[in-house]
């Protein structure tokens, strides 16, 4: 994972998308929901915020990648953006969910089904 570190100026969305797409790859979309979320509250707790760290927000971004990436699994990370421009929209899950139903504390603590419409299968 430090190849993303290496070559961030700035570790915007697109890098954590990045970060997710290299999780799945290594360790599959359940140990990238671990791996993530894990390395997340780390550095929350780092920055002395660990409140900004939101269970169903890392989740949810993970399966979206998976998802994705399930189909073109060979892809590279520029095609996968190219094929799914929405996964470097930070406001993507915003399709699936309420903005209440992600600030809340059940969403912060562990997952919450979308309240809106349905990840993809």
């Amino acid at each position: 994972m430090s190849e993303v570190m290496a070559t961030a100026e700035r570790f915007g969305h697109r890098e954590h998308v990045r970060l997710t797409w290299l999780a799945v790859r290594r360790c599959g979309a359940a140990g990238a929901v671990e791996l993530i979320s894990a390395g997340i509250q780390r550095t929350a707790r780092y920055a002395g915020a660990p409140q900004k760290y939101n269970a169903t927000v890392s989740r949810a971004w993970v399966e979206l990648t998976a998802y994705h990436m399930a189909e073109a699994p060979d892809d590279s990370f520029d095609d996968l953006l190219r094929r799914n421009p929405g996964l470097t929209d930070k406001r993507l899950l915003t399709r699936f969910y309420h903005s209440r139903t992600l600030a809340s504390p059940a969403a912060r603590r562990g997952w919450v089904e979308p309240d809106l419409q349905a990840f993809p299968t």
